[in-house]
């Protein structure tokens, strides 16, 4: 194992690090995080639409178009607010200046996304007799906005940003007097850039035709898919992020710039589907995907990565008075996924003893509940709560309102208990000897 952990500081650690603090992936972790409490309030609106109570159900459905609006205008929206936020952190990053990154990329964005004429559909429905029809004029399909666009948005980010730093770089702006105001000269230098950005993204979606959007969604269907769906792709996750860990590297931070993304299309998906009236389960007939990035969350990091809440109440009792005190500061965090205090108190940042329950745990976790998922004992996944929730209560509304999902956050806590422990035991003695030994010294 000492092997191993060296083999992770010398040859994994470094170009992970490295990855963590590439700066387009950090605007894309950035600006996805942004957008997380609106994604998050959004969801909600699913449980108030599809309640898990037969008879709240049939209450609210009259009202389900209506409930539904702030759902359409938050998480039906999500990549609209993503665009603007990675392209606000890339900016910054080049040390430009942040509103003219952001507004040219949310440009970029909306120019992929093609808008239409209604007038003469309505105008025939109205000339028909049909009520309530009224030209509207031009409108924009919400339906490449929300999680479906978003590596569209991640690539007008890209372009527009990219398009900035090099105008600003090579001085193809527009210098205004130092008289003028500072928010008006920045506005100003960002207009022939803008010209730029919009010209060749129109050029590419309208006079070209290509729809950038189906296009990308083409080529990463396939990490999508597996990541979501296919065991061994759910999987991979779990092992680089405690690897990572294990490595000392916030696992979380950099997988999740990468794999954020894909997480919330497959969220995405299965809320629409939700909301269209699929059952709440996994497969045919109901919820598309099994794994956006609640499943980890709620069934697989409980206590945090890791599924450290098992190590903490296995602390709390260790007759090691320094694992103890550990498990006392650790244990109320914990329970609200926070475990930091956990890894480098313990520690488990390069610790042989503890690395390997700490991977093996979430392993064994996945695996059930990968399977609860598949085979339909638990609800999937439509509600993104709020991360530091105590598990059974994120996992109840992660799952609009599953009961048998917190039963398996509690047998998932038992299995992490009976793998922690012999480890803990043996770390325990561990720490037992060396206190004796700083006792019989002093």
């Amino acid at each position: 194992m000492e092997k191993f952990l060296k083999w992770l500081e010398e040859k994994f650690m470094p170009p992970m690090a490295k990855l963590a603090e590439q700066r387009h992936l950090r605007a894309v972790r950035d600006g996805v995080i942004s957008t997380l409490p609106l994604i998050i309030v959004g969801s909600f609106f699913i449980i108030l639409a599809q309640p898990p109570i037969a008879a709240l159900e049939e209450l609210v459905a009259p009202y389900v178009s209506d409930i539904m609006i702030p759902f359409r205008i938050t998480v039906g929206l999500m990549s609209l607010y993503a665009a603007y936020g990675m392209g606000y952190s890339l900016a910054r990053s080049y040390k430009l200046d942040g509103i003219s990154g952001g507004v040219l990329s949310l440009a970029a964005f909306l120019m992929m996304n093609v808008p239409m004429n209604v007038d003469t559909v309505l105008t025939q429905a109205s000339e028909a007799g049909i009520e309530g029809a009224e030209p509207l004029g031009w409108v924009l399909p919400m339906g490449g906005l929300g999680g479906s666009g978003m590596f569209t948005a991640i690539l007008s980010m890209i372009i527009a940003v990219e398009i900035l730093r090099f105008m600003k770089k090579n001085n193809f702006t527009l210098k205004m007097p130092e008289q003028v105001p500072e928010s008006v000269a920045r506005s100003f230098e960002a207009l022939f850039p803008a010209a730029v950005v919009i010209i060749l993204t129109w050029i590419l979606r309208v006079v070209l035709g290509l729809d950038i959007n189906a296009i990308l969604l083409s080529v990463f269907s396939p990490l999508v898919e597996l990541s979501g769906n296919n065991y061994f792709g759910v999987m991979l996750p779990v092992l680089l992020i405690t690897l990572l860990w294990a490595a000392g590297i916030h696992g979380v931070s950099v997988i999740g710039s990468v794999m954020r993304p894909a997480w919330l299309i497959m969220l995405d998906e299965n809320i629409a589907a939700a909301a269209d009236g699929a059952n709440m389960t996994y497969g045919s007939g109901g919820l598309p995907y099994i794994a956006p990035e609640p499943f980890y969350q709620w069934l697989v990091w409980v206590g945090g990565a890791g599924a450290t809440l098992a190590l903490a109440i296995l602390l709390v009792m260790s007759k090691s008075v320094y694992l103890k005190q550990v498990g006392k500061f650790s244990i109320i965090p914990c329970l609200f996924n926070i475990n930091e205090p956990l890894i480098f108190g313990a520690p488990i940042v390069m610790n042989p003893i503890l690395a390997i329950p700490f991977i093996l745990a979430p392993v064994v976790t996945t695996s059930i509940s990968y399977f609860a998922v598949r085979l339909g004992l638990i609800n999937a996944f439509t509600v993104l709560a709020p991360w530091t929730l105590p598990a059974p209560i994120g996992a109840w509304m992660a799952t609009n309102g599953s009961l048998m999902a917190v039963l398996l956050v509690f047998v998932n806590i038992a299995v992490a208990l009976v793998i922690y422990y012999p480890f803990v035991k043996v770390y325990e003695k561990k720490m037992i000897e060396e206190e004796h030994q700083e006792t019989v010294v002093e």
